[in-house]
């Protein structure tokens, strides 16, 4: 069980939503490693997470999380209070050519969603997670970035105020975004390009099959791992150049299909790490940086966590299982 890490459990509010104590996280991420969450808190809307938020004491850290598609949670589990938003955040809303977008939607149903009336997010079908994460890590694929539809969105601080950021405000950058550290996204709004449905069903189904041929998507793992020091996705375009994506370098640094206990670096995709059955996040963690000195040995670049490593190390982390 967890051994308390506040001297009071008065410091965690009341909620009119589900807040559990010493919640296990490893079945909630794609990985299935990870140590507990302290606390979890799923809120019932809006209003209840801005009111827990106001009331929570500002020393006790809080982690949004979304369905665990791109994050290692380290063997010690997090500290504080793990936030995800569940159904009241998933609204999808078309509207005078805009797209009102709940943050826990996932994006695969987004973009389906969207090619039913017309809407082209075709590039989205494939990335997995929620629209809260690809907002904030600015998702891409094929040459297109969630920057390039993106509106407006609504966040609650870590404060617990209620407000509104528009694109200019948002500061999109490669695989990143300004938006503040600690705010919980709960809604965005897109504007898209129109296109046929059944051109753009078509196209979302080349995507998948193409996925499905050059990524491990039937194993355990978090995706893209590393960042391309391109500065950019891949296209999927004839002319697209691969010296500066980080599969690659990977790859020319020897590192495919290398493997730590269970934790093993793709022999389909050398940018996916992988694990085999029973790896633990200090093994994927290790694979990591040990893939990111190699490359940086062999030429001269050190290679930026696409995922994101949350959490503690079990012999840091003031947290016991019996």
């Amino acid at each position: 069980m967890l051994v308390e890490m506040y001297e009071s459990q008065q410091l965690i509010p009341s909620c009119r939503g589900s807040i559990y104590q010493a919640q296990p996280l490893a079945d909630l991420t794609w990985m299935r490693v990870g140590g507990p969450a302290e606390w979890f808190f799923q809120p019932k809307d809006i209003a209840d997470l801005s009111n827990f938020l106001r009331q929570l004491d500002s020393d006790v850290p809080v982690f949004v999380m979304g369905v665990g598609s791109n994050i290692i949670v380290r063997d010690g589990g997090i500290k504080g209070v793990v936030i995800r938003l569940g159904r009241s955040f998933a609204g999808i809303e078309f509207k005078d050519g805009l797209i009102r977008v709940g943050a826990s939607v996932l994006l695969a149903r987004l973009a389906k969603s969207a090619c039913e009336l017309g809407h082209d997010l075709a590039f989205l079908r494939t990335i997995p997670g929620t629209v809260g994460g690809a907002v904030r890590m600015n998702a891409g694929c094929y040459g297109s970035y969630v920057a390039d539809v993106f509106q407006e969105l609504v966040y609650v601080s870590r404060k617990g105020c209620i407000t509104q950021l528009t694109s200019d405000e948002v500061g999109f950058g490669y695989r990143s975004s300004k938006i503040p550290e600690g705010a919980v996204i709960v809604e965005a709004v897109f504007k898209c390009p129109k296109g046929d449905p059944l051109e753009l069903q078509a196209r979302m189904e080349s995507q998948l099959r193409l996925r499905s041929q050059t990524q491990p998507k039937k194993s355990r793992t978090a995706g893209s791992t590393f960042k391309n020091p391109a500065g950019f996705s891949s296209t999927g375009k004839a002319d697209d150049s691969h010296e500066l994506k980080a599969w690659k370098l990977i790859d020319d640094a020897g590192m495919r299909g290398v493997k730590l206990g269970s934790a093993a670096v793709s022999d389909l995709h050398p940018n996916f790490l992988i694990n085999l059955g029973d790896a633990n996040a200090t093994q994927i963690e290790k694979l990591g940086e040990r893939i990111r000195e190699k490359v940086f040995q062999t030429h001269g670049i050190m290679l930026k966590w696409e995922i994101i490593i949350v959490g503690a190390a079990r012999k840091e982390a003031n947290i016991a299982s019996q």
